[in-house]
Order: C-alpha cells, then structure tokens, then sequence
C-alpha cells in the first residue's frame, strides 16, 4: 500500500495534501512506499507504461524536476529518492550499491511494476546495473545517462572528496559545498545547483557514502546478467562519466550517445533533450 500527495491539481489520486502547480496529466504526485528499511519516497507524474528513474549521490528525485512532466506526457514517470537519501528511509550500517537495488526493488514490488523502463543517473545508473542484472525481463529497457564503468581501473584509481564539507559555526560550509559544485553548472542554473545543495545538506555526515559505494562495487559479473536493451549517454561535457561509453559499448554492445550540451548535471541541463532521449529509447520497445 502507498499514500499519495497530490501536488497541484489534476488526475491525481490518494490521500493527503500537496502544494505547487500542475495540471492535467502533468501533475506530480507524491508517495511512499512501505520497504524492508522504512519508508521510501518517490514522485510520479502521467500513466501508462512505467519509466523508473534513479538520481545520482547525494541528490533527490529533483534531479528531475523538469523531466518529470515531459516524460509523463506519454508514460507514467517515477522518479524516487534512494535508499538513504531525500525523503527516504536512512538505515544504519554502510551504503552499497546492493543495498541501493535492494531499496529499488522493494519499491517495483510495493508499486506493483510488472515491467519497466529504467533509466539511471551517475549513482543511480550503476544502481541501475545492478536492478537490472537481477530483475532481467523485468526490465524493457535500460539508459545509464553518465554512468561509471567500475572496474579495478576505477576500483584501483586514486580519488579525493566530491562532496565533503566539515560544518562550520558561521556557516561558511555552505559557501564551500555550493562551490564544490559550481564548476558543473552554468550562469542562470543556480536553482538546480541550489537544488544540489538542500540534497547535501540533508545527508551531510554521510555526503561521500554514495561515491564510495560505487567505487566499491564489483560490477564485470553483473554485465552479463543484463538482458534488456541498454543505451549508454553522456553530456559533452561530462568528463568523469565520458570515458565509460566506449567501455559499456564492448561490453554489452549497447549503442551510445553524446547529448548536444551538459555536464554533471545534465538531466536538468538539458531536461528536453534528455527526456526526448527517454521517450526515443523506451518507445523502440
């Protein structure tokens, strides 16, 4: 069973009340879903065939705030937090990527999704491996947007913090953790970086668990267990995720893309082109 919160007005249904705007079949609809750890929020917006996707570490489902509405046109759009992140549940105990999975299929079964169409950002698309390493037919298709290759070259490689602040009394930590990330987006986007940063806030004294559950995840076996078809993209700009097309392209002789523009942040960079890229990719099906 789910409890629902209707944001906006619209087609929505359930219990509970919601702010913001919204109309018709582009209302966001806000739920949690019961799970082995807790409570595990998601939003959704449209109907019809399902199109589960999975945000990068440490952010929220407002990674794709702007893609929502644009891929609930034509499916039914769910964008969740993590295990461990957002909204839900925060269990003790070192995050993994198996845990991550473990959260995502509890939330399939609470919801109900036969079949699905999975799209992973970063963090989530390595997730995304894993799910669909172990849900197979379950999942119709598969987009891992940005998603690193984790092999001993990524296991072995030297790295630093991504997104670690020590809190400061005068509160300057919040300048730091703005400008970690800045680099990565462009004048005018200082929403969705600001989006960034509530997300990093509300795990800050465990920022960094989601970019060591990655780098410590075996993922060569887990390839081969994937049967849906698999599109691999990347923004242009995108450094650190760029170099892993040509690897899941051997691998699982998936096709690849390079999106027109973007960075880290892509899916709200480019949330037209990325949800067309959706749309194209679960609609071959």
């Amino acid at each position: 069973m789910t409890a629902t919160d209707t944001t906006g007005t619209g087609t929505g249904t359930g219990t509970g009340t919601g702010t913001g705007t919204g109309t018709g079949t582009n209302t966001l609809r806000k739920g949690y879903a019961p799970s082995r750890f807790g409570q595990l929020h998601y939003v959704e917006c449209g109907d019809g065939a399902p199109v589960l996707m999975l945000h990068q570490t440490p952010r929220s489902w407002t990674e794709y705030l702007d893609v929502l509405p644009l891929v609930g046109a034509r499916y039914r759009a769910i964008a969740m937090d993590t295990l461990g992140y957002g909204a839900s549940a925060k269990p003790e105990g070192p995050h993994t990527v198996e845990r991550f999975a473990d959260g995502v299929g509890d939330l399939v079964e609470a919801l109900g999704l036969d079949r699905f169409h999975l799209v992973g950002h970063h963090t989530g698309g390595v997730v995304a491996v894993e799910v669909a390493a172990r849900l197979r037919g379950r999942v119709a298709s598969l987009l891992l947007s940005a998603t690193s290759f984790v092999d001993d070259e990524k296991r072995n490689g030297a790295h630093g913090s991504v997104d670690h602040v020590d809190p400061a009394p005068d509160g300057t930590h919040l300048r730091e953790l703005w400008n970690k990330r800045r680099g990565f987006y462009r004048p005018g986007e200082e929403a969705a970086l600001g989006r960034y940063v509530v997300d990093a806030l509300t795990v800050l004294d465990r920022v960094e668990e989601g970019h060591e559950a990655v780098r410590r995840y075996v993922m060569e076996p887990r390839l081969p267990e994937i049967t849906a078809r698999t599109l691999a993209v990347c923004a242009p700009d995108d450094r650190f995720s760029r170099p892993s097309l040509a690897k899941f392209a051997a691998a699982l002789g998936c096709p690849t893309r390079v999106l027109s523009d973007g960075h880290v942040a892509a899916p709200e960079q480019v949330p037209q082109e990325f949800a067309d890229t959706v749309l194209e990719w679960a609609g071959r099906g």
